[in-house]
């Protein structure tokens, strides 16, 4: 129906190459350029090129070098440096939001105003600052716990709850330290955080199942913050330890977003806290989220090429479909992630050992005598299964037989106690 586009996809990471694999399984050609080399990625594009990817001029000459007709920019710092911008003059319609829209994401200052101006439902208590040390003043006078976020992008490590990860002392001192330009201050929202993802253009908005992220380095939720070790989905669009109408409340916020940024194309990402007065926004993304994209495609029976051929033609949207199944991913990381990596760890599992499981490659050093692990996270396996628990079997499997030399991760992801825990917090703060 569409062999003759011609998609190219911008960035090499996990979350890539779970794009990479929806783009696939139409008959576009696809072709893939960024700094890094995905072996996955590779195996799936006519050609791969090494470039940066958050230079504007490098993107689009290789986006006319292939002459293609469509462009999906994975990651969040190509949207800050204007490569979507770039392309859609140059006539190549890309299927992400241009960089004034993505301050969304980019501009944490500018989300929450905007949030503000807008009346958005769910925006906590916030105050943004330039000076630390009246950041520090305020932190003294809140009557309660704040969220400590750097303005602009950090990779998703770069937040500080006090009564959560530090103490307001040490969250002072994190921002003397830091010298960040600004910075946000929050209130704490208490419950369970989850995911919406939407797919947008022309105000059309068609959501995605829940997911919840596992953002903590070690298992029981314990340690720092990293680019996240896991998430899982539910067969239906709801998590077990939420009610559909608490679902459907976020994609209210999110369709009241859409209406707010006129114009914006590309993947919306909601992050919540679903709390005991209902979802409140963590904060948005402009694209899908790594590993959240890699709970999301798999499921999505729609053909996600006609989602982009829609969105470049200006007709609606195609409705989504998914399977009916839960999914589980958990990614491995090398030894000492994230404080102290140790990289250089032969990967010994591919897509052919990993059994029922799907395999994701991310930061990964693609060698002669094979593929070896980086100082970042270094490929997911994801289980697609009619319940969480046969899912979260499916990863283990894969897991063992990748082997802990070198590599870690957090098997507690998907388990039945932890989704319990989940549940019965929620409980708890329902009944308060």
């Amino acid at each position: 129906m569409h062999e003759d586009e011609r998609v190219l996809l911008v960035g090499g990471g996990g979350r890539e190459h779970a794009i990479a694999r929806a783009v696939a399984r139409s008959d576009a050609t696809l072709y893939a350029c960024a700094s890094n080399r995905n072996p996955g990625i590779a195996s799936l594009a006519a050609e791969v090129e090494t470039l940066d990817e958050t230079d504007p001029e490098a993107v689009v000459a290789y986006a006319r070098e292939v002459d293609a007709t469509v462009a999906v920019v994975g990651p969040e710092a190509p949207l800050a440096a204007g490569v979507s911008d770039a392309l859609d003059d140059a006539g190549v319609y890309a299927f992400a939001p241009n960089a004034a829209e993505a301050r969304i994401e980019t501009d944490k200052q500018f989300q929450r105003t905007f949030l503000d101006e807008h009346d958005i439902a769910g925006n906590p208590d916030y105050a943004t600052f330039e000076d630390t040390e009246a950041a520090c003043a305020y932190i003294d006078e809140y009557d309660g716990d704040l969220a400590v976020k750097p303005a602009g992008l950090t990779g998703g490590k770069g937040v500080r709850v006090i009564g959560d990860q530090v103490t307001a002392d040490e969250a002072k001192a994190y921002l003397r330290d830091s010298d960040y330009d600004r910075v946000v201050l929050e209130e704490r929202l208490v419950g369970e955080e989850f995911t919406v993802q939407a797919l947008v253009a022309d105000g059309d908005l068609r959501v995605t199942p829940a997911v919840q992220d596992h953002k903590r380095a070690y298992e029981g939720d314990e340690g720092p913050n990293t680019g996240g070790m896991g998430s899982y989905s539910a067969a239906t669009r709801e998590l077990p330890f939420m009610e559909r109408d608490e679902y459907d409340a976020a994609v209210d916020i999110m369709e009241s977003v859409v209406d707010a940024l006129s114009g914006y194309k590309g993947i919306l990402y909601g992050q919540f806290m679903l709390t005991a007065d209902g979802p409140k926004i963590v904060e948005f993304n402009a694209r899908f989220g790594d590993p959240e994209a890699t709970n999301t495609l798999p499921v999505l029976e729609t053909s996600f090429l006609d989602v982009l051929v829609a969105a470049r033609e200006g007709d609606p949207l195609p409705e989504l479909s998914f399977s009916e199944e839960a999914t589980v991913c958990k990614y491995a990381v090398p030894a000492g992630y994230p404080t102290d990596p140790d990289g250089g760890t032969r990967v010994s599992i591919d897509a052919d050992s990993a059994g029922d499981a799907r395999l994701y490659y991310a930061s990964v050093d693609a060698r002669e005598d094979g593929i070896y692990t980086t100082t970042s996270r270094s490929f997911a396996v994801v289980g697609v299964a009619d319940t969480i628990a046969d899912a979260e079997s499916i990863t283990d499997d894969a897991l063992a037989e990748a082997g802990d030399d070198g590599l870690r991760s957090r098997r507690d992801i998907g388990k039945a106690d932890l989704v319990q825990q989940r549940i019965d917090h929620m409980n708890e703060l329902r009944n308060n």
